[in-house]
């Protein structure tokens, strides 16, 4: 593991094993993506860094050669080169290690190595140094792919009104992506024969010494072919190039804040002929000011008369279909909830809608004139209550 780095159980993250297949792997994080999410959490840190986590483990654990590395050694570093994990020789007293073993160091510890051991090394040569060269992309020149590859995917944060989200839209967007470069065709090179390279002398491979260890890698420069193409000048040798693109994009019906679209193929372009990454769109949802969602379903708050609460009656109240008549039972206390059945939101997950819950509030009249007093009065002593005596039990037994 290279210098500073820490080990870190990217499957314990998304609470799945290592066997877990990578539709399982998917699902596992848009559950957890979802509970986390900091606008679902807001200045929430510790949330915030549980996502942060997620996020993580997710981009490792869903590219399969990302996965792989991790499998292997317990970490993940940018892409770490085919031989990267070759060799050291190391000879006492000789810097240039001849005649000494070779060791493998794939599984070395090299956090024992201090500062003034690194020092020793020379200058420009520290342990630190050489690792972080071995950790990191190998392969700068245009004969450095490993064969084709997908490209990577792009997030794209998009807010929408509450109405768009319940109904869906279709929205047009404008997103920079890496295309493939049409000059060289992606391949990140001029046509024509390779030449050997120069910085490895064909061979491939480079040396780097620090003190009395010599470190066997990848030649960056031609990553390890040992032969080297002009870089094409239009992209410089990356083979692709940064444009805007504009297109349509349809949000379906019922995404919520944290919610994630995918456009399939609107991600950045592959190499070597591999296919395009993903576009995934982050919803942020405004609030409406009447209706409250809590997942698929709908709360509101609908007033009430005394006397409705009292005898039942039948009231109108608004639905994000449009308004709807409910029943409202006789003796309803306020707060009470009363469900009406598949007048939520449309669920994500599956063909159907979540509920709207109406909360009542009974509201007191304003009495005025002697003769309301008086049918007030007369109603009390027809129907005798006493709605604090739970109160008063309580207060006595605590005396």
């Amino acid at each position: 593991m290279p210098v500073g780095t820490k080990q870190k159980d990217y499957y314990g993250s998304l609470g799945v094993d290592r066997k877990t297949k990578p539709d399982q792997l998917r699902k596992a994080y848009r559950r957890l993506a979802r509970k986390y999410h900091p606008d679902v959490n807001p200045n929430n840190k510790q949330a915030e860094e549980k996502f942060r986590e997620i996020q993580e483990a997710y981009d490792i654990l869903s590219d399969a050669k990302k996965r792989k590395i991790y499998d292997q050694y317990g970490f993940y570093s940018d892409n770490i080169p085919a031989g990267a994990y070759e060799s050291y020789t190391q000879g006492p007293g000789d810097a240039t290690g001849a005649g000494g073993p070779t060791v493998d160091f794939s599984g070395f510890d090299f956090s024992g190595f201090t500062p003034r051991e690194e020092r020793q090394a020379g200058p420009g040569s520290s342990f630190r140094d050489i690792f972080s060269q071995i950790f990191t992309r190998g392969g700068e020149g245009p004969e450095a792919a490993t064969g084709p590859e997908r490209g990577r995917d792009i997030e794209h944060r998009m807010h929408l009104g509450f109405w768009d989200a319940i109904r869906g839209t279709q929205v047009r967007i404008t997103i920079g992506r890496e295309e493939v470069c049409a000059s060289c065709k992606g391949k990140g090179a001029r046509s024509g024969p390779a030449v050997t390279c120069p910085a490895c002398n064909g061979s491939g491979k480079a040396t780097r010494a620090a003190g009395a260890m010599r470190f066997s890698m990848s030649c960056a420069q031609c990553g390890g072919t040992g032969r080297q193409l002009d870089r094409c000048p239009a992209c410089n040798g990356t083979g692709h190039l940064s444009k805007p693109e504009t297109f349509e994009v349809r949000i379906p019906p019922g995404v919520d804040t944290g919610s994630r679209v995918r456009v399939p193929a609107k991600g950045h372009a592959g190499a070597d002929g591999g296919p395009p990454g993903d576009l995934f769109i982050l919803t942020d949802i405004e609030s409406h000011p009447f209706f409250e969602r809590k997942g698929d379903n709908i709360y509101v708050k609908v007033p009430i008369t005394v006397t409705e609460a009292a005898l039942g009656a039948k009231v109108e109240v608004p639905t994000i279909d449009g308004p709807t008549t409910i029943r409202i039972p006789p003796g309803t206390e306020s707060g009470q909830k009363l469900r009406i059945r598949g007048k939520g939101t449309p669920s994500l997950r599956a063909n159907q809608r979540g509920h709207q819950f109406v909360e009542v509030e009974i509201k007191v009249p304003h009495v005025a004139d002697e003769r309301s007093k008086e049918i007030l009065r007369e109603l009390e002593r027809l129907n005798p209550s006493d709605p604090r005596s739970e109160l008063r039990k309580y207060f006595s037994v605590r005396s």
